[in-house]
Parts: C-alpha cells; structure tokens; sequence
C-alpha cells in the first residue's frame, strides 16, 4: 500500500501557491513540492496542520492507495 493525498487538487481550489500554503503549515515550499510528488509522507502533526487549513478531515486529504492497482 502507498499514502497518496490530495494537496496539489486542494491547494488549487483554494487558490494556494505552494509558498502561501507551505507558510500556513509553518514548513518549507520544497516539503510541499515533496508532498505532492507523493515522495514525503507528512508527520501527523504536518496532516493535522494541512487538514486544519482546509478544514477536512485528514482521511479526505490523505488516503491509502493498494500498489497492486
């Protein structure tokens, strides 16, 4: 199973950079871009924080996807 999310999709609805959003969360632009590559898994502390700012749950930004598909 992979962690997937959907950061890039939600900081466009809400018509985020990905510096404004990185400030938000208090992390780097480059942790954002990593997130969204899906090559950094977030601490629970970060998803909390991304999901505050969005006002979702974290199940609906963060979701496990099976490799096998």
């Amino acid at each position: 199973m992979e962690i997937k999310n959907r950061v890039k999709e939600l900081r466009a609805k809400h018509s985020l950079t990905q510096g404004a959003l990185a400030e938000r969360v208090n992390v780097t632009r480059q942790t954002i871009v990593a997130m969204e590559k899906g090559s950094y898994i977030p601490s629970l502390l970060l998803a909390m924080n991304i999901a505050r700012t969005f006002n979702l749950p974290i199940e609906e930004i963060f979701y496990l996807e099976d490799e096998e598909k």
